[in-house]
């Protein structure tokens, strides 16, 4: 199938490019990729939106029935918690990109179902269920398009009675907006040496769940981020934000390159629903969602080469995160507009599968950039320092690059899957059992992520060597990946018959791609499973 323009993910970055590349030419042919089984189904943020980018794309989307309007931020609030009390920042501490002034809170898969109506009504051709599983390439190394993965083919490789062969696209240039550790992107990277001048992208897990509070814990549009307790061995935090029908949305955040490898990233989360503050906010109230992603923490210095031959990367693929804003949407759709602007000059003047050479230098010198650069040394300064004392710096810092005058240094990132010690070096944790009111178990987590996949199918979470999880992670780790996944993917069964191996429950799968992040030994790749496997989530 022929296109202009191929975008892989039907996210903000990938719904923002096809809108604006009809916007600029309607008579491109342009087609939306998506995994999941809807536009929305995989998509999860807090989220609190920064409407900078969509007042660029549609000035007018407060008027024509986008649901992110309906709550504005109206208090925006940082607390430090220790075990029992809060401490709460004044604002005049925090530097005014982080007051959340003009912006809005809401569920980012609705903003992307909207987006997308928006995107058909142009002439956007949308096709979710169908995930792309290959990139294809011209004889001379440029990339032709992308084919989307086979359906109905068994977990020993036969094909089933319902087997459909996937589909190749060809195009003129191929967006890649896969989100943050997309399984084409790190191709891509090795594919064009893309980071061969970049620091390497480091991430965190973020865990969120949706929660119909009492009417009067309910603040609509207001907004809590936490920090401090209950995290010794990691640093992140937590978030609060107050939604339209009664709802908060809350979640933590843990930087993945923690050294405690019985640290697990879901266990801090239920431990922090009971800090009293939090507990407060929860008590008489209902769970009704749940899910988990990665996000891109690396920063500026993080953002490798985005042109390539026949294709570019957009949006998380790319990693436009600001970390201390935890928001990236509004500068994934700026990177997406750009490239849209790139693209469809590149197809007017004749153009097809050479190097986009107009879009980076934008990006470079647009306010994702000015943006990006004043808090490029937060994470870093934090991940190197610590919790108390690299806030400090990281503040300091931001302070002094708003006012002109920054440390003329950038620190650097190293791999997450390097920061993890040995299970000799460091204490075991143990965490209370869930009580089933503030706190749950994965299982009954996932289940509230509407996560399902076809069971006879090849298993999409694969190992490079699969005596690794016993004979390496096992004895020097005892596996990890039982508590880095946020959804009791892996377990080590066997023990007690001295007969261990890991097995893989791939159906519970919510494709966060913290395993890909985080094992020590890079042992497991993830790959894309049947298109509209996954989780489902309704307003995330």
């Amino acid at each position: 199938m022929p296109y202009d323009i191929v975008i892989v993910g039907g996210g903000p970055a990938g719904l923002t490019a096809a809108i604006r590349l009809k916007q600029l030419n309607a008579d491109l042919a342009v087609c939306v990729l998506e995994k999941g089984s809807e536009i929305g189904a995989h998509i999860l943020s807090g989220a609190v939106i920064d409407p900078k980018a969509l007042d660029e794309l549609l000035p007018d989307w407060r008027a024509q029935g986008c649901s992110l309007a309906d709550v504005p931020v109206v208090d925006s609030q940082h607390w430090v918690l220790t075990a029992k009390k809060k401490y709460t920042l004044p604002n005049m501490m925090m530097p005014g990109f982080m007051h959340n002034k003009g912006a809005y809170t809401g569920s980012l898969g609705n903003l992307c179902r909207w987006l997308a109506e928006q995107a058909e009504t142009l002439g956007v051709e949308i096709f979710p269920g169908f995930a792309v599983a290959e990139i294809l390439y011209n004889d001379d190394g440029s990339v032709k398009g992308v084919a989307t993965g086979d359906m109905g083919v068994a977990k020993d490789g036969t094909h089933k009675p319902d087997y459909q062969p996937g589909l190749e696209l060809h195009a003129k240039y191929t967006f890649f907006a896969e989100g943050a550790r997309g399984h084409l992107t790190k191709q891509l990277k090795r594919q064009f040496a893309l980071e061969e001048r970049s620091q390497p992208q480091v991430y965190g897990i973020g865990l969120k769940e949706l929660w119909d509070i009492e009417p009067g814990n309910h603040i609509e549009g207001r907004v809590i981020h936490t920090q401090g307790w209950p995290l010794n061995d990691a640093w992140g935090g937590g978030f609060l934000y107050h939604q339209a029908g009664g709802q908060v949305a809350l979640g933590f955040v843990v930087a993945l390159d923690y050294k405690n490898p019985y640290l697990s990233p879901f266990e801090e989360f239920q431990r922090w629903k009971h800090h009293p503050e939090v507990a407060a906010i929860l008590e008489g109230g209902r769970r009704v969602a749940y899910g988990a992603r990665a996000i891109n923490e690396g920063g500026w210095q993080s953002i490798p080469k985005l042109a390539f031959a026949g294709g570019v990367l957009i949006g998380c693929s790319a990693g436009f995160l600001n970390v201390p804003r935890i928001k990236g949407s509004h500068t994934a759709m700026k990177s997406a507009m750009l490239a849209a602007e790139a693209a469809a000059s590149a197809v007017a003047a004749g153009r097809t599968s050479d190097e986009l050479t107009d879009y980076e230098p934008a990006v470079r010198s647009s306010w994702i950039a000015t943006e990006l650069k004043l808090v490029k040394n937060a994470q870093p300064a934090v991940a190197k320092f610590g919790g108390t004392l690299g806030t400090i710096l990281a503040g300091a810092d931001m302070w002094m690059r708003m006012l002109k005058i920054g440390l003329p240094i950038t620190m650097k990132h190293h791999c997450d899957n390097e920061s993890i010690w040995r299970k000799d070096q460091v204490k075991p944790i143990t965490y209370s059992k869930p009580d089933g009111v503030l706190s749950f178990d994965k299982l009954s987590s996932v289940f509230l992520s509407n996560t399902n996949h076809e069971e006879d199918q090849p298993v999409h979470l694969t190992l490079k060597d699969a005596d690794v999880p016993i004979t390496v992670n096992l004895p020097l780790y005892d596996n990890p990946e039982q508590r880095y996944c946020p959804a009791g993917v892996y377990e080590i069964v066997g023990r007690d018959e001295n007969n261990p191996r890991l097995q893989i429950n791939a159906q519970n799968c919510v494709h966060c791609k913290t395993c890909d992040i985080k094992d020590p030994t890079q042992n497991i790749n993830w790959v894309v499973p049947e298109g509209g496997g996954g989780p489902n989530y309704p307003n995330m």
